[in-house]
């Protein structure tokens, strides 16, 4: 068999209620010259099971299943296991559109200085409807930048949106440990530090909101190995810790449901998605009912605006 020129990254674990969209979505991608590798985590759900489906239907897909072993191992593991001149990211849960391999294979392949592209990102709930899109930085500069000085914004580039050039994620050593929960944080820092990176001003995945995802369910260990990642980049780049923003004046309390869906319906109107605003609308009051915020949203979402 040839050499595929993409090899596609998707980790899974206990993600069955999303899997299938996820991995149809690539499936029905416009460039059509890429290995799947799907590693199952040690899933306890229907998880394996789509998967042998899949991989019995299209012989791109190369899967792997064994015992947990956590998604930095995961990640990795997927890497070495990997063949394509660029490693496509892609989470289990989102739905990546079907020029978004062609589209980004053109810009690594014209742009050999770049060794990572991502793009902008439509939010999306658990039910696939659409909150709002998302992404406005897209230059090296300030990506990188981003990165180092505001550690509590997250990732600018959005992991299941990037495609890297494997030969030099290789070249700074893969993800670590040391970072779990920020570990593509950590892996853009030192590859900023090699070539430059870039978002496309485009939509290309569909990523979704739930309170099992990573920027939910572990927030705190999320900004703390973000924080790790910023301090060991500011070092190798020389720059003085107190010029950046200190892990330690990071303020976190883990928001309410309420918060949560009432930041979504927001979303959701900004986006001009009304109908999934007065869903969240409702379902923030009926979480916290005498909030007038709440009540103030829902007027906002029945009026539209």
């Amino acid at each position: 068999m040839s050499i595929p020129s993409i090899s596609v990254l998707m980790p899974v674990y206990n993600t069955g209620e999303y899997l299938a969209e996820a991995i149809e979505s690539i499936l029905a991608q416009t460039f059509t010259d890429f290995e799947f590798i799907i590693i199952d985590d040690g899933s306890t759900d229907n998880s394996l099971s789509i998967i042998k489906k899949y991989a019995k239907i299209d012989s791109r897909i190369q899967f792997v299943s064994r015992e947990n072993k956590g998604i930095v191992f995961t990640r990795n593991e997927g890497v070495s296991l990997s063949q394509g001149l660029y490693i496509a990211l892609m989470d289990s849960d989102d739905y990546s559109y079907p020029n978004r391999l062609e589209i980004q294979y053109k810009f690594l392949d014209k742009n050999r200085e770049y060794v990572v592209v991502g793009s902008k990102i439509m939010l999306i709930d658990k039910d696939s409807e659409k909150l709002c899109s998302m992404g406005s930085i897209f230059d090296h500069d300030d990506i990188d930048l981003g990165h180092i000085n505001n550690v509590s914004a997250g990732a600018i580039i959005v992991n299941p949106t990037a495609m890297i050039r494997r030969d030099s994620l290789l070249t700074v050593g893969g993800y670590r440990e040391r970072y779990k929960h920020a570990e593509d944080i950590d892996v853009w820092l030192r590859l900023g530090e090699l070539g430059k990176l870039c978002n496309l001003n485009e939509v290309l995945l569909e990523y979704r909101q739930h309170f099992e995802s990573v920027g939910y369910a572990h927030r705190l260990s999320q900004l703390q190995a973000v924080g790790l990642a910023v301090e060991d980049a500011c070092r190798r780049r020389g720059i003085k810790q107190s010029d950046v923003q200190s892990i330690s004046s990071v303020q976190y309390i883990k928001p309410s449901k309420a918060e949560v869906y009432t930041k979504w319906a927001w979303w959701a109107l900004s986006g001009g998605n009304v109908t999934t605003a007065r869903k969240y609308a409702f379902k923030a009051i009926l979480s916290a009912p005498l909030k007038w915020h709440s009540w103030k949203l829902l007027a906002c979402s029945i009026r539209g605006y």
